[in-house]
């Protein structure tokens, strides 16, 4: 039997609609970093706990509260780091929007360090919902 990797399982239990339910999962200097030129309100580094909830925060008001995010896999790249697959959904400018990103999490000494949220932005799936 293969056992999951341990940063696999510390990344699994992150929950973000609920950042404060997972405090004890990051470093105090955690910092989460997005790439989206299309969202220059939102692209930027985020700085701690409270960077990351100022980041969804600004998703749910431009989204309507129709962020969602949809796991597809995970996979531990060493023991440093984890790449997640993702599916975004959202309502943005009365498009219903589903795209695929990546985020890739630094783990030390058992804490999410890092986190680079890179979505792509050229190749996603728009509905208008007028």
């Amino acid at each position: 039997m293969i056992k999951e990797h341990p940063n696999v399982i510390l990344v699994k239990q992150l929950d973000p609609s609920n950042i404060t339910e997972s405090t004890n999962l990051f470093a105090e200097d955690f910092v989460w970093h997005f790439f989206n030129p299309k969202l220059p309100d939102v692209q930027g580094d985020y700085n701690g706990l409270k960077g990351l909830q100022e980041f969804f925060e600004r998703l749910k008001v431009l989204t309507g509260g129709t962020f969602q995010v949809e796991p597809i896999s995970i996979t531990a790249i060493g023991d440093e780091l984890v790449v997640t697959h993702v599916k975004d959904r959202m309502t943005f400018e009365n498009q219903a929007i589903k795209l695929d990103a990546v985020v890739v999490w630094r783990i030390v000494n058992g804490y999410i360090a890092e986190a680079w949220d890179i979505p792509s932005i050229y190749k996603q799936e728009l509905q208008k919902t007028d």
